[in-house]
């Protein structure tokens, strides 16, 4: 089965544009090195929940929209083989060295997953 990296990020609706240029850059680099799928998706039916929803994990604030995005590998190994070659790419460094992130870091959730179920037609 694959690995799955997850991400939910609050993204301004101002700097979706600077999001989606850096999300394609970050997306074209993990391919390179292995990465088998790379996916970003502006949330577009995504409400408040009573207890917790995708706005509330974030504490999206009004001009914020939800981005969830995925990354797939062939293993655990294997992203962690995409993910140290990543570091050390200059075009990666640039993104992650800049004050000037498009989104606010600290709300943003993210982490590794052991596929348990996959299904395809």
């Amino acid at each position: 089965m694959t690995y799955v990296d997850g991400f939910v990020v609050p993204v301004p609706k101002k700097n979706l544009a600077a999001y989606k240029k850096m999300a394609t850059v970050v997306g074209k680099i993990w391919m390179e090195y292995g990465a088998l799928s790379y996916v970003e998706c502006v949330a577009d039916d995504v409400k408040p929940g009573k207890w917790t929803s995708f706005p509330q994990s974030v504490k999206l604030k009004k001009n914020e929209v939800v981005v969830f995005a995925w990354v797939t590998y062939k293993s655990r190994k294997a992203r962690d083989t995409v993910m140290a070659k990543s570091i050390k790419d200059k075009r990666f460094a640039t993104f992650m060295k800049s004050r000037k992130l498009p989104f606010d870091g600290k709300r943003m959730i993210f982490g590794g997953f052991k596929q348990m179920i996959g299904m395809r037609p």
